[in-house]
């Protein structure tokens, strides 16, 4: 099957039309060196990479990172100028344990970070120490870290025991902290509980790899709201759901409906409904529906030429019957219907974020949460690459 090129083609100087499906009388597209050509100045870019202990004594601080990733992600992209983001995940336990470290690679695809953050347990460990050592070459050496020297590179190790400094055939961490400083990767670290020892060494890691250590209690401290306005956006968020249209196999289309179908269960679950609300205002602030690839209305809207790679099978079912202009009629009509949401989501948010700054404020007692120590790091390293928070 031809790629679907007669989609959206654009006029050549040789005044050539578009073909099969465009009549004579359809007004043509501007040609491509007009509009979608012009080259748009290159975002920041920010990678970050959360190193977490998910032994038995972890399960406070596991709960508060699903709980708060996304709010997370909406601090670091609140920057001026907005920056593109990606994380990484390295999950790591002791050896003897279910595994030594689980690493998943830095992406721009927070659903599927969020996915995998869901899956993490707390379990094993027993003696102290940890394989800080592993997690942390595990970090710096199998993330896919941008090399160019203006990206923001962060590693946040996570955890409340000491790394294992007996264990042979070991990449130790002053070793691993000077790879990372070499390849411009910042390690901060961030203790959880007060197990003896444990600060000596992360403060020894921080420096080593010139970053920032902080100290929090042993579940993260993390404030959770519920407010009134998530039921409206959990309505919101199912109305944007069906302006969705995946493209690609049927894993890539399963994919991008799962993504979908994971945030309509957390709003129905009141304990994570504050978590993907969080994660609808990241879409927002991010200009998607979905995060990732394979939804062809954000793609069409970043760049009609898109429809040029799309062969037919890769279509949804019920578009592959509909002609070129049939498709492209209907992504706009996709493209109004989600705009007009994503402004009623932006004005929800903004009262939503209100009442939060409002709550806050009524609470007596504050601590030093790991979700506000994260963004103070953020902000510090991001304004020494010209980036500025309000």
């Amino acid at each position: 099957m031809k790629p679907y090129l007669i989609i959206c083609a654009l006029l050549s100087a040789s005044g050539l039309a578009l073909a099969a499906g465009k009549s004579d009388t359809d007004t043509a597209r501007p040609p491509a060196s007009e509009t979608s050509l012009v080259p748009k100045p290159a975002a920041p870019r920010i990678e970050v990479c959360f190193v977490l202990d998910t032994t038995g004594s972890m399960g406070g601080l596991i709960e508060a990172a699903k709980q708060k990733i996304w709010s997370i992600s909406n601090e670091i992209v609140k920057a001026k100028p907005t920056p593109e983001l990606k994380i990484g995940l390295v999950a790591f336990r002791d050896r003897g344990d279910a595994y030594v470290t689980k690493p998943f690679t830095l992406t721009d695809d927070i659903d599927t970070v969020y996915a995998h953050l869901m899956e993490f347990r707390a379990d094993g460990g027993g003696d102290e120490p940890e394989s800080v050592n592993e997690a942390l070459a595990a970090a710096v050496h199998e993330m896919a870290w941008s090399q160019e020297a203006g990206v923001l590179k962060l590693i946040f190790l996570v955890g409340d025991a000491p790394p294992h400094m007996d264990y042979p055939h070991d990449t130790r961490y002053p070793e691993v902290c000077q790879e990372a400083v070499k390849k411009g990767i910042i390690i901060n670290t961030v203790q959880c509980g007060a197990i003896a020892g444990t600060a000596t060494e992360w403060k020894k890691i921080a420096s080593l790899g010139e970053g920032h250590y902080v100290a929090i209690g042993q579940t993260g401290d993390v404030a959770v709201i519920s407010t009134p306005m998530d039921k409206q956006l959990a309505e919101l968020n199912s109305a944007i759901g069906k302006t969705l249209v995946p493209y690609g196999n049927a894993k890539d289309q399963q994919e991008v409906q799962a993504k979908q179908l994971r945030s309509e269960a957390g709003f129905a679950d009141s304990a994570s409904a504050p978590a993907v609300s969080d994660r609808l205002v990241y879409n927002l602030n991010t200009n998607r529906a979905v995060q990732g690839n394979n939804e062809l209305v954000a793609e069409y809207q970043n760049d009609p030429r898109v429809l040029q790679k799309v062969t037919t099978k890769d279509l949804p079912p019920s578009l592959q019957n509909k002609t070129p202009a049939e498709i492209e009629a209907y992504l706009k009509q996709q493209q109004a219907a989600r705009i007009d949401l994503q402004k009623q989501i932006g004005e929800i948010s903004r009262q939503r974020e209100q009442y939060l700054a409002d709550e806050r404020k009524k609470q007596t007692e504050t601590k030093d949460s790991f979700d506000d120590e994260v963004a103070k790091i953020l902000r510090e390293e991001a304004a020494n690459k010209g980036l500025t928070y309000k």
